[in-house]
């Protein structure tokens, strides 16, 4: 097993990288809820026949993607540290496919914001949506990874 194999110093590092792990992706969460924050000033000024917030949209381009990547990042960094403490991927199987779905729903969000290109777009509201999905699933995955560690 991959524990067996981390000498003793790599083991003791592991509980502070697991709690590392919940950190980092409570910052994650974090931008996420910025996120979602911008995309909704952008989507009432656009409703309501505002001008665009040109600062709001630049913002929510600019971090969308580097936002994706370190959820990404946080994903599999939580599959390495669940390899290397029990050798097991499925020891909490339902934190991995929570995990497995705020990546798919990650990389959903990241295809149809691609695909916006005007401001009567077919792809805002279910760009919207999974971004609320998305927000759940984080509270959710919050709540599982509570579990764990207490």
């Amino acid at each position: 097993m991959i524990e067996e194999a981390l000498p003793l110093w790599a083991r003791q590092l592991i509980p502070h990288l697991v709690l590392g792990h919940g950190l980092f992706n409570l910052l994650v969460f974090g931008l996420f809820l910025r996120q979602g924050r911008l995309g909704l000033s952008i989507r009432q000024a656009r409703q309501h026949g505002a001008p665009p917030p040109l600062d709001a949209i630049r913002k929510h381009r600019r971090t969308g993607p580097l936002a994706a990547l370190l959820g990404g990042a946080g994903f599999l960094a939580g599959i390495v540290l669940v390899l290397a403490d029990t050798g097991n991927l499925t020891e909490y199987p339902l934190h991995l496919l929570v995990g497995g779905t705020i990546v798919l729903t990650l990389a959903g969000l990241y295809a149809l914001s691609r695909r916006i290109d005007k401001a009567d777009s077919p792809y805002r509201a279910p760009h919207a949506s999974l971004g609320l999905l998305l927000l759940g699933l984080y509270l959710l995955q919050g709540y599982l990874g509570l579990g764990i560690l207490l």
